[in-house]
């Protein structure tokens, strides 16, 4: 029997992690904070659970705080859930209370596995897996049919690859606890030698080797869809293969996780990424660094945008500089989402504000308990991924949550922001944006650019443009070498001469152009926009 703790995870990005556990169970703890109640994310959560026919056990947690307040709580999840919590387990974390109560409910309310008549023979499905140094890639598997053995000779059904089962076991806490065999049911891990990470994927199917034919795969995981896209490439260039292969590690237990090589021209070698959220993308970020002891830089998240041609063809990008030029272009569409904001009632004026002024498309506000409302926009996912989940929390002070789907692709007067410096365009710079947003964040490009570009010796002139229409420019005035400081004294036209020949030099490289742009600038802007 398999057990889920879904502890309503405070943030959307964990919705594809959830679904994937849930799937290998057959029954889950709802666990919700006594003091804070129902989150936007435990209806998303509850409402996966529902799909997929699991038994759920309310309980609520922190119990011990002061400020709790557990009849409060059994109350919003029987109205906004619609679960019975008349026998809702009380417990704390921290102290332990109501721990033997949850595990004798499990024991009592969850149902007991149960062999599909028609598949006696194996079947596994694979929900996690990671690299081991020393045995290779290790996969972790629920038994859904039959047995496995060890010294068995096993064969994922996607990959078509046959390993023979060198060591089987099941993690207790933190423990793992080798056995020899394991039946319908159980959840385990499987050592077989697998050396290459894409032969074990996470939601493929082990069946027993030579009964290919005969076994049909287990329906496995939706594939999850990219939604945020970013460029990240190593600080140090000489790191991109110790980058390749922490990407292939990496992907092996995160089946939402996109990559392809880029080569760009500020940055140089890199990967072009696409993410479920700016949290999945700033977790992936961390766990290369620390994991994999690297330094990188990461370039402005962006998302998919739908290209109508005038020719009647359609496309998809990603980033701004493969947008094709505006006179071939029909029509943009941008990606477009329902997001819910559960927000305290002082702070709905604050909420509501932010979500407008993201041109949030209000739909419906419905009041689930006395001081709490449910807050329904349409809002455009380019906008969300802009810092929007941290002015949120800023904005109601920590106690607001929000959870998103995809609802469509919609057409707006979307433009391509592009930045000049000297009449160079800055490719990594340019933003897709909205035409009524396109000043403001002009404005705050060529502001940061002014600031962190060093002074040349030629006039800077930096310049933000849609198509050939300039939004905004600021000037960084030229630095005056002194090339009289040798002269001491003399005939006042050899200084004439020296200055002639400075000022015909200036000529010659403002008419290259050639400006020092630091990579620190470039990051500024993508920083802070």
């Amino acid at each position: 029997m398999a057990i889920d703790a879904e502890d309503t995870p405070g943030h959307v990005d964990f919705t594809y992690e959830v679904s994937r556990s849930l799937a290998a169970c057959e029954g889950a703890l709802l666990v919700v904070d006594a003091t804070q109640g129902v989150q936007a994310q435990t209806i998303a959560n509850v409402t996966l659970a529902l799909e997929a026919d699991l038994e759920i056990v309310p309980v609520l947690n922190k119990v011990d705080l002061p400020s709790a307040d557990p009849d409060r709580v059994c109350k919003e999840i029987e109205d906004v859930v619609g679960i019975d919590c008349s026998n809702a387990l009380l417990c704390s974390a921290k102290t332990g209370q109501g721990v033997p109560e949850i595990i004798k409910s499990i024991i009592e309310n969850v149902p007991a596995p149960h062999m599909d008549e028609k598949h006696e023979k194996m079947r596994l499905l694979v929900f996690d897996s990671f690299y081991d140094n020393y045995r290779g890639v290790i996969a972790m598997f629920r038994v859904v049919d039959g047995s496995i053995s060890k010294g068995q000779k096993i064969r994922f059904k996607a990959s078509g690859k046959e390993f023979i089962v060198s060591a089987l076991a099941f993690r207790v806490a933190s423990t793992r606890k080798p056995v020899q065999k394991l039946s319908v049911g159980e959840v385990g891990y499987v050592c077989a030698n697998i050396k290459s990470v894409g032969d074990a994927r996470v939601g493929d199917t082990i069946i027993e080797a030579g009964s290919e034919n005969e076994i049909e795969a287990l329906p496995g995981y939706t594939e999850a869809t990219p939604m945020v896209f970013c460029g990240l490439f190593p600080a140090e260039s000489g790191e991109f293969d110790n980058m390749k292969t922490a990407f292939e590690r990496l992907s092996l237990n995160d089946a939402a996780l996109f990559y392809e090589p880029e080569n760009s021209v500020a940055l140089g070698l890199g990967f072009r990424c696409g993410f479920l959220g700016v949290l999945h993308m700033e977790v992936i970020k961390d766990r290369l660094e620390r994991e994999y002891d690297l330094e990188l830089i990461v370039t402005a998240p962006s998302v998919e945008y739908q290209i109508q041609m005038k020719d009647g063809t359609e496309s998809t990008i990603q980033f701004a500089n493969m947008l094709p030029p505006p006179h071939q272009v029909a029509e943009i569409r941008e990606p477009y989402c329902l997001l819910e904001m559960i927000v305290p009632e002082d702070h709905m004026g604050a909420c509501m504000e932010l979500a407008t002024q993201r041109r949030g498309i209000y739909r419906t506000t419905s009041f689930l308990t006395q001081g709490r409302a449910l807050l329904e926009y349409e809002m455009p996912m380019a906008e969300m991924i802009r810092d929007f989940f941290a002015e949120l929390k800023s904005r109601s002070r920590g106690y607001a949550s929000m959870d998103y789907r995809v609802l469509d692709y919609r057409n707006n007067d979307l433009v391509k922001l592009e930045v000049d410096i000297n009449q160079t365009t800055a490719n990594p710079l340019a933003q897709i944006v909205h035409r009524s947003r396109a000043l403001e964040f002009a404005k705050k490009i060529t502001a940061i650019l002014q600031e962190n570009i060093p002074a040349q010796q030629i006039k800077v002139i930096i310049q933000a443009r849609i198509g050939t229409h300039i939004v905004s420019s600021r000037t960084i005035k030229a630095v005056r070498k002194d090339v009289l400081a040798k002269c001491y004294g003399g005939d006042i036209s050899r200084k004439k001469k020296l200055l002639q020949k400075q000022a015909a030099g200036k000529k010659r490289m403002q008419a290259i152009g050639k400006v020092n742009v630091p990579s620190e600038a470039i990051l500024a802007v993508i920083k802070n926009t």
